[in-house]
């Protein structure tokens, strides 16, 4: 398997641990595969599989630059004790009319957990194999989550720093004492004065800031990034998609062969991109139901075939989604230009001067495999209540917008089964939780962590336990031209 930037020349590609060890390609894109991989799949031998086994599988095929040894080890560390449920992806029975997969089982209580365990095992082993002596410096921008699991999951790995950035204010307050109380002595995490967009933003110019990075390498270090931008984070959710396939097929819920709708809570388009990626291999999959917030960009580009960000920028009840620059969707780009990576400059570089673009007939027509919808914040709270009071199951604010996009997506497709995927742990927002079902809440923080766990009953996740005997650093705030001073004073 080999990886090129979606920017940049196919004659310029490079193997899969050298792309996982650089993140984000020097020429500022997003790397894919060369050529798909295209496995002898026969879904019937994935209903049998463990997780581990699943993800194991799926590694091999594009990461085959990788011995099996490797892969093994990896996984076999990135999917064990950690995890607070043994099949590590659960999923539910049928609830409120849909399946939800259940991916908040981390330590960290979010989705984000499935890539980032892995990664730092793949990455370790990629900085070995291809003789890196410079000390990785994962630099990351953060909406909340991938944050907290960027640290858990790099915490004192040797050879290895982390730099977190995320938007001041807009992060949960459950979100952000996760970040501030994680340990480790590689770890630094910055708040920006802005947003996650913002931020983000600026660590992709840093990136690609070539003095800066000869400083870096002067000093012995070298940039990768933990975002979903990384293809080593993007390939483990791959896995998920399949093992839920299979987990349907074995409850008998479906049989083999038919297809499923899955809905996914998105932001900066990585998790539905691996769900896309997973139908291009052969999983069934009817549509890709992509779920926005408030902030709703992606819901008119699927509609109109333009993306335009220049619309307000809304702090919401779901602070994960609060983006309005999805970074992945520059993979989907790529995909249905054709591989033509001229066409995706000019609209990388028409959204970086203008704010938007607008994609051809024949592109457009590449996104047959999509649907999309919206829920803002009074929806949100609707159907955290909805669900609830029809189950007795408690849904976070993200995974409530794609239960309610899902919700009314099903009334033109009653028949499909709908597979939402619950990508944090209500526990990570619980005044949202809390005044969705009650009408109201006094608390915040831990308070209403304890409030919630009362009303749900049950023993709290350890991810969550852990906050009430640790101690938060000082907050650090920074402006955003400021990001790349504050990494020059600290490394």
């Amino acid at each position: 398997m080999k990886y090129r930037s979606t920017r940049g020349s196919q004659s310029e590609s490079i193997d899969s641990p050298a792309a996982i060890i650089q993140g984000l390609a020097p020429d500022g894109g997003l790397y894919v595969p060369v050529d798909f991989p295209q496995p002898k799949v026969d879904l019937n031998d994935f209903v049998g599989l463990s997780y581990q086994e699943t993800a194991n599988t799926v590694l091999s095929w594009f990461f085959d630059d990788y011995t099996d040894q490797e892969l093994s080890e990896s996984v076999v560390a990135a999917y064990g004790q950690q995890f607070d449920d043994d099949q590590i992806v659960p999923l539910t029975d049928k609830t409120a009319g849909s399946y939800y997969m259940e991916l908040f089982h981390g330590p960290t209580l979010a989705f984000k957990d499935l890539a980032l365990q892995v990664l730092p095992q793949l990455m370790t082993r990629a900085v070995k194999d291809q003789g890196v002596n410079s000390d990785i410096v994962i630099l990351t921008a953060t909406s909340g989550d991938t944050g907290t699991a960027s640290m858990r999951g790099f915490q004192d790995v040797e050879g290895t720093q982390v730099i977190v950035f995320y938007p001041h204010n807009g992060v949960s307050p459950v979100q952000l004492r996760q970040m501030l109380t994680q340990q480790g002595k590689n770890l630094k995490v910055v708040a920006v004065e802005g947003n996650f967009d913002q931020a983000q933003t600026n660590v992709k110019k840093i990136f690609g800031d070539q003095q800066f990075n000869e400083w870096l390498a002067g000093t012995g270090h070298q940039f990768s990034s933990a975002n979903s931008m990384n293809i080593g984070r993007l390939i483990p959710q791959v896995a998920y998609y399949f093992y839920t396939y299979a987990q349907l097929t074995k409850r008998h819920e479906i049989k083999m062969g038919d297809k499923v709708n899955f809905t996914v809570p998105t932001g900066n388009f990585g998790d539905i991109l691996a769900g896309y990626y997973a139908k291009k291999i052969g999983l069934p999959i009817n549509k890709l139901i992509c779920a926005s917030n408030q902030n709703n960009v992606l819901t008119d580009f699927f509609a109109t075939g333009k993306y335009d960000r220049n619309r307000p920028f809304y702090l919401t009840n779901s602070p994960s989604m609060d983006i309005l620059v999805s970074s992945n969707l520059e993979r989907l780009l790529f995909d249905i230009a054709g591989q033509d990576d001229a066409q995706v400059r000019k609209l990388m570089a028409q959204l970086a001067s203008d704010g938007s673009y607008q994609i051809n007939d024949d592109m457009k027509a590449g996104l047959v495999d999509f649907a999309a919808g919206s829920a803002d914040e009074k929806e949100i709270q609707a159907e955290i209540k909805r669900v609830y009071d029809e189950t007795g199951y408690a849904i976070d604010p993200h995974t409530a917008v794609g239960s309610a996009v899902a919700h009314r997506y099903q009334e033109n497709d009653p028949d499909t089964p709908t597979v939402v995927l619950s990508t944090a742990s209500p526990y990570k927002f619980p005044e949202t939780v809390l005044t969705a079902i009650n009408g109201k809440s006094k608390w915040t923080g831990l308070n209403a962590v304890n409030e919630l766990n009362r009303l749900l009953g049950g023993q709290l996740p350890g991810g969550v336990a852990a906050l009430f005997d640790l101690t938060p650093r000082q907050e650090v705030v920074v402006q955003p031209d400021a990001m790349k001073d504050y990494i020059q004073d600290n490394l």
